[in-house]
């Protein structure tokens, strides 16, 4: 694959990145930005003055919204031209999912209908199939849901127990089974559902229209939060699907979930961002309009942490977000000039960064988790008032952590990925990771930190892509075969992982921002980054630490703790300034203006 940035999912580790070679918010083109505003228009019209009535099921009201979503083209935006779509890129997905995320319940329904509901079709149809499905879910027509999960499987996906029987005439599979949690189920026209065949051990995917006899569902399930998102089961009772309904071949199903979920996951990413920054300018918002002891509470430094805390988490989220976005574009573009037709380019562009498509799921919900439980807190008892929006958010938030596997489970996938690739020889760790360990044996060798205003953090970046390669590369020589049981290791590892992606992607974006436009112009940005640095350098120490102890000892020990040490040395430097720099900045523009 030949690409102008030919990085690999995972390779971050491994590989120095130039700030040139990634993508970053301040570059989106005119035609982008009329996207983004499209999207904020409309849940600005359309959604937000009826959250209430969402919340509360009203007939009909979902499906409304997406089908004027579908007028203007929203629920098209991946779909190629040919089935009434836009065909934009992947990254310019990712900043409409972005700009939808602050819609709620709505969100949850777009996400379900243009993601998981819709892509499956789109990248394992025959042309026959999409010709039939394609055009009607891209303008609203009909609406899409994914039937994957059961009551006995959940992260555990193969162990479906779904069956399809192929009819005596040949003409039909016969579905038998019951799926569970199933968003857009209460009014989606097309399930892509999941199933075995007789005794195969994998699974099948089928299309199977929703009026189809045989198909029925529960009542909608009662939520703690995403209230207005319909989530049903759905039981399928000898339900007769016609053969030219299979998706994809026959035990291609489990890779068709695992793929969609690759996707799934990084648009969640996209849509915690948008959640997020909507939360800190109602924080804000009601920061400066709040008045305790004679004064707005945002004049208060314990408010203006807060404030500052949330946005630095959001940026540097934000950051790795359109990084992956870049990445994923210029592999589809390179797959596409090799030959492949579009939508096996864009799976295998994505499937190649599959570890940071689990990274920014991870990290996405947990900042919006942080993010709207300051929120609540900045509003007080009004936060716990079912008529703040921020009580809704931080309602609707806990899902994500859940969505598109656990977030534990991708943790351990973000690991098992990257040894995966590195055992079939796709990534080069070994090499790099024999050399921190000769390092940790030779007398340390200072060198200067870079010149320019993140110099340090540049040097630090280097050490901590090290801890990584130590921990990693002593837990893989260590436990051997018995690794991928070690849960509390690899969730460690990962952990270690997601900090130092953050972290060079804010770094890289900074770099290139101050390039672009001098520090002067930069002078928040370039706080968001040293206060992001001076943190996970003690965050970092801690996770390796934890690991390394968990099976290392003696010596060995001693020399990994002691290089541990120096790995995560950063300068000293002023985070009550810095976050107070940032908070002001905020404060008064009156929203998140980064």
């Amino acid at each position: 694959m030949s690409t102008k940035n030919a990085i690999k999912g995972g390779e971050f580790i491994i590989k120095d990145t130039l700030p040139h070679e990634i993508f970053t918010p301040e570059e989106w083109t005119e035609e982008q930005r009329m996207i983004a505003q499209m999207c904020d228009d409309f849940i600005a019209q359309e959604v937000t003055p009826v959250l209430d009535r969402v919340d509360k099921m009203e007939e009909g009201l979902m499906v409304s919204l997406l089908e004027k979503a579908g007028e203007l083209g929203l629920l098209g935006l991946s779909v190629p031209e040919q089935y009434n779509g836009m065909g934009v890129d992947f990254k310019t997905s990712l900043l409409a999912t972005e700009h939808l995320g602050k819609g709620y319940s709505f969100s949850v329904a777009y996400g379900a209908h243009t993601g998981i509901g819709s892509l499956p079709l789109l990248y394992y149809g025959t042309e026959e199939q999409k010709a039939k499905y394609s055009g009607k879910l891209a303008t609203g027509e009909w609406k899409a849901a994914y039937c994957l999960t059961e009551p006995g499987s959940g992260s555990d996906a193969n162990s479906g127990k779904t069956k399809a029987v192929l009819s005596e005439d040949g003409k039909y599979y016969i579905l038998n089974g019951q799926k569970m949690w199933i968003t857009n189920g209460g009014f989606a026209n097309l399930f892509t559902v999941f199933a075995k065949i007789d005794d195969d051990a994998k699974l099948t995917a089928f299309l199977v229209e929703a009026d189809s006899e045989g198909i029925s569902l529960n009542p909608e399930e009662k939520k703690m939060g995403i209230k207005g998102s319909s989530t049903r089961q759905v039981f399928f009772n000898n339900v007769k699907v016609p053969v030219e309904n299979m998706l994809s071949e026959r035990e291609n199903g489990f890779k068709i979930a695992l793929n969609i979920l690759n996707i799934g996951r990084i648009k969640l990413g996209a849509g915690v961002v948008g959640g997020a920054k909507d939360a800190i300018g109602d924080s804000i918002r009601y920061a400066n309009e709040r008045e305790q002891f004679g004064r707005p509470i945002s004049k208060y430094g314990a408010i203006r942490y807060k404030i500052a805390e949330q946005a630095i988490r959001t940026f540097v989220t934000e950051s790795a977000l359109y990084r992956a976005g870049q990445n994923i574009d210029d592999a589809i573009e390179a797959y596409v000039a090799e030959g492949l037709d579009k939508g096996t380019a864009t799976l295998k562009g994505i499937e190649l960064f599959a570890p940071e498509c689990a990274i920014l799921k991870v990290a996405g919900s947990e900042t919006l988790d942080y993010v709207v439980d300051e929120a609540v807190q900045i509003f007080g008892g009004m936060g716990y008032s079912a008529e703040s929006s921020v009580e809704r958010a931080y309602r609707d938030s806990r899902i994500n952590r859940i969505f598109e596997g656990t977030n534990e489970i991708n943790r351990m996938l973000i690991v098992e990925m990257v040894l995966r690739r590195a055992m079939k020889g796709e990534l080069d760790l070994m090499g790099p990771a024999m050399a921190v360990a000769n390092e940790l044996m030779s007398i340390p060798e200072f060198e200067e930190a870079p010149q320019g205003t993140l110099g340090a953090e540049q040097a630090a970046l280097k050490g901590f892509k090290k801890v990584i390669l130590m921990a990693a590369g002593s837990a893989v020589q260590k436990l051997m075969n018995t690794l991928s049981k070690e849960q509390e290791v690899l969730m460690g590892i990962a952990d270690i992982a997601i900090i130092v992606y953050e972290a060079e992607s804010a770094l890289l974006r900074v770099q290139k921002l101050i390039e672009a436009k001098g520090e002067d112009a930069a002078a928040i940005q370039i706080a968001i980054v040293k206060t992001y640095f001076y943190d996970a350098a003690d965050k970092i120490n801690k996770l390796a630490k934890d690991v390394l102890n968990s099976f290392a000892e003696g010596d060995e020990l001693k020399m990994m703790l002691m290089g541990l040490k120096r790995f995560t040395k950063l300068e000293n430097i002023n985070p009550k300034e810095n976050r107070q720099l940032i908070a002001q900045k905020l404060i008064a523009d009156g929203t998140y203006s980064l």
